[in-house]
């Protein structure tokens, strides 16, 4: 189409169109299993009374515009945006089957693309907002979607020395690899793992009210094979064996320590694991 913005985070598009997309539709259930409790805490924080509108970054496969969508109820209306056609034609079928009528499913990158000017109450995610080339301009551009006075809310990862569902199979890997190189904002999973640095972006793209609290939901985990076979295709253990790109031995050693690792998880029941996450708040200066 021609008059888009040119594409500032192709690097994304990629990632998320041909890897992690796929990969994440084709293992959607355990993937939202896990992540129960940070969307019951999201949603808690959201504090939706009916009747909003609201913009979701990062809709993903739906699991989260759903249950907007069902919290705004007729009156309100959700607008999900996310770059990767895989996940976004899974969450297409699920508002069908569902019959969910006030929402609208976008294609694009939340960094560039042109959103509803002035238009919506709140701007919200789940950890889908750690992904963009320029995290200042992307969400310059999402305060520029919300009325003046609405509201930014976002569940980010806090640092992966404390969420252990990551750190079991990470430890492992870094022992084999070594440290990755230190880029704190590079895009990724714990792009937003330090709190001053996502206040700093927040001021800098012009919110104000910049709150942050930690949250503690647990990581409902699958069987030890499918927490094994997961570290190792997403998540800090994936980028950092694709980082630094071991001998096929070393890979094999590393995936063979994880899965004996999560076996032991495994041997006093079902795998359950700790986690911290960052509930984000800010507000768009302005009254409605």
């Amino acid at each position: 189409m021609t008059g888009e913005p040119p594409d500032a985070n192709e690097t994304m598009r990629h990632y998320w169109n041909k890897v992690a997309g796929p990969r994440w539709v084709a293992g959607q259930g355990f993937r939202e299993r896990r992540n129960q409790e940070s969307l019951a805490l999201l949603l808690t924080c959201l504090q939706l009374k009916g009747g909003e509108s609201v913009l979701e970054i990062g809709c993903g496969t739906g699991a989260v515009t759903l249950p907007l969508a069902q919290a705004v109820g007729e009156n309100g209306r959700v607008v999900g945006v996310d770059l990767s056609e895989p996940m976004l034609d899974v969450a297409r079928q699920r508002l069908s089957e569902s019959g969910t009528r006030n929402t609208t499913l976008l294609l694009g990158d939340a960094q560039v693309m042109p959103l509803e000017r002035s238009a919506f109450d709140i701007a919200t995610s789940r950890m889908g907002v750690m992904f963009f080339a320029d995290s200042v301009a992307a969400f310059h551009n999402i305060a520029g979607a919300l009325k003046p006075g609405g509201s930014l809310v976002f569940a980010c990862w806090a640092p992966i020395e404390e969420n252990r569902h990551w750190l079991i199979s990470y430890d492992i890997a870094l022992r084999h690899l070594g440290a990755p190189a230190a880029d704190d904002s590079k895009p990724g999973p714990l792009a937003f793992a330090n709190p001053d640095y996502v206040r700093h972006i927040l001021a800098e793209a012009g919110f104000a009210e910049i709150a942050i609290e930690r949250a503690h939901p647990t990581i409902i985990g699958g069987t030890a094979e499918e927490e094994a076979r997961q570290a190792l295709i997403m998540g800090p253990t994936a980028r950092l064996i694709e980082a630094k790109q071991p001998s096929d031995v070393t890979r094999q050693t590393i995936a063979d320590e994880i899965a004996q690792a999560f076996a032991a998880e495994a041997r006093a029941g079902p795998i359950r694991l700790s986690a911290t996450i960052f509930l984000v708040t800010a507000r768009r200066p302005g009254s409605h």
